[in-house]
C-alpha cells in the first residue's frame, strides 16, 4: 500500500502541522505533497519525508505574502501527481482536499476547516483591508467558493477536527464527517515549578479573523501586560495599535513558549477558532483561558472551571471576561485533566480507528487491513521512541 500525505503548505508550525507530524509518524514511508515548502520551518518528523511541491514553489518566498496567490492555489493543487498511491490522506484547511487521486484509490480528508475566507469568515478576513482589496476579494470569492464545494466530491471520507467543523462540513460541503480531535503534546506542555503569574498571553497567527486587536485594546486601556506570540500578515497593523504594555515575540522556541504559558495569568483567545490547539496547550500547563465563547473554544474550555467563555466579540467583553476570571478561584489541576483529553496518544488511536472505518466504508477492506497492520507497527515504534 502506497500512501500519499497532502498538506496545504509548509511555512511554519501551527495546529495543522502538529496533526501532520502525527501522520508522518504513523506513515513514515509516505510521500508528502504540498503547494510550497520553506525548509526548516516544520518539525523534523515532517522534514525527513520525501516532499514534493507544486509550481508555486518557484513563485513564493518567506519574504512575500504568499496568500496573495490564492487563486493559483486551486489549479496548483490539481497539478500534484498522485499516480501509484493507493491511499491519499489530506490535512486540509484550504486546497489539500482538492488533490486528484487515481481511480480505485481512497482519499480520506482530515479537515481543519472548510476554507474560511471563501465561506462564512470572509468579512472577518477582509474587514481591515482597503476598499479596493475587499472589492477584488468579493469578485474572486464566488467562483473559488464554488470550486471548493465541487472538489469536496473527490473526498471519499471526511474527518473533522471538532464538532464545530463537523457542522461546517455538513453545511458547506453537504457531507458527513467523524470527529477526531487534534493532538496536543500534553507531555511537553505541563505545569512547571511554582512561579508568579503575571500578565496575559496571546499565541496566534496574526491574521484578521483572530481579532487580536480586541486583546491589544483591552491591554492598552487597562495597562495590562500582554505578550503576543506569533507572526502573520497583520503584524505591522497590530504593532501600530499596541501600547507600551504590549510586546511581541515573533517565533518563540517550544521551550520559550512553554515558559510563556506557565507564567501567564491567562491565555486570551478573542477570535472564533475552528478548534484551537493553543487553549489546550495552555490548560495542559495549568493556565486558564479567556476565550470568545464560539466555535472550538466551547469544546475545549470548561467555563468557570478551566477558564472563561464570553459571549460577544470586542475589547469590552474580553475585559469583562478577565474580571470574571479574577473573581474565581480555579484549580489548575482541573485544567490539566481537561487537556489530557487531547493527548497525542489519544489522537493516534482515534485517527487509526476512524481511518479503518473509512476504508471499509469505501469498499476497500484490503486497504483497511493493511492500514491496521501498518498502524500497529508504527504504534510500537512510536512507543519505543517515547513520542508522547
Amino acid at each position: 500500500m502506497k500512501v500519499a500525505l497532502v498538506h496545504d503548505w509548509l511555512t511554519g508550525t501551527r495546529g495543522g502541522e502538529k496533526v501532520l507530524r502525527e501522520l508522518s509518524l504513523l506513515f513514515p514511508d509516505a510521500t508528502l505533497f504540498t503547494l510550497f515548502h520553506f525548509p526548516g520551518t516544520v518539525p523534523a518528523e515532517i522534514e525527513r519525508l520525501e516532499i514534493r511541491t507544486s509550481f508555486l514553489q518557484r513563485l513564493v518566498s518567506p519574504a512575500r505574502d504568499y496568500r496573495k496567490l490564492l487563486p493559483l492555489f486551486f489549479p496548483a493543487a490539481e497539478s500534484w501527481d498522485l499516480a501509484g498511491h493507493d491511499l491519499v490522506i489530506s490535512s486540509s484547511h484550504c486546497v489539500a482536499k482538492n488533490a486528484k487521486k487515481e481511480p480505485g484509490a481512497v482519499h480520506v480528508c482530515y479537515c481543519h476547516t472548510p476554507v474560511r475566507y471563501l465561506h462564512d469568515q470572509f468579512e472577518d478576513y477582509f474587514r481591515a483591508r482597503p476598499a479596493w482589496v475587499r472589492a477584488l476579494g468579493r469578485a474572486a470569492r464566488l467562483p473559488l467558493a464554488r470550486w471548493d464545494e465541487r472538489t469536496a466530491r473527490r473526498v471519499d471520507a471526511f474527518l473533522a477536527n471538532s464538532g464545530n467543523v463537523q457542522g461546517r462540513i455538513r453545511r458547506i460541503y453537504r457531507r458527513d464527517a467523524a470527529v477526531v480531535f487534534p493532538p496536543a503534546d500534553t507531555g511537553f506542555y505541563a505545569p512547571g515549578p511554582p512561579a508568579t503569574r503575571r500578565g496575559f498571553l496571546v499565541v496566534s497567527a496574526l491574521a484578521p479573523y483572530k481579532r487580536l486587536e480586541d486583546a491589544i485594546e483591552a491591554a492598552n486601556r487597562n495597562r495590562w501586560a500582554l505578550t503576543v506570540a506569533g507572526f502573520g500578515p497583520e503584524e505591522a497593523r497590530l504593532r501600530r495599535l499596541a501600547g507600551e504594555t504590549v510586546r511581541f515575540v515573533r517565533t518563540p522556541r517550544d521551550e520559550e513558549l512553554r515558559d510563556l504559558y506557565r507564567t501567564a495569568e491567562a491565555v486570551l483567545m478573542p477570535g472564533e477558532e475552528d478548534f484551537g490547539i493553543v487553549p489546550v496547550e495552555a490548560q495542559a500547563c495549568g493556565t486558564p483561558v479567556v476565550a470568545l465563547g464560539r466555535g472550538g473554544a466551547t469544546e475545549t474550555v470548561a467555563d468557570g472551571r478551566t477558564g472563561i467563555l464570553y459571549a460577544e466579540p470586542g475589547a469590552d467583553s474580553l475585559a469583562a471576561g478577565i474580571a470574571r476570571l479574577r473573581d474565581l478561584r480555579l484549580d489548575p489541576s482541573d485544567a490539566v485533566r481537561n487537556a489530557a483529553r487531547f493527548s497525542r496518544k489519544r489522537f493516534r488511536e482515534e485517527f487509526s480507528r476512524a481511518l479503518e472505518t473509512a476504508l471499509r466504508s469505501a469498499g476497500r477492506p484490503d486497504l483497511a487491513e493493511e492500514a491496521a497492520r501498518r498502524l500497529e507497527a508504527s504504534g510500537r515504534r512510536i512507543r519505543q521512541a517515547g513520542f508522547g
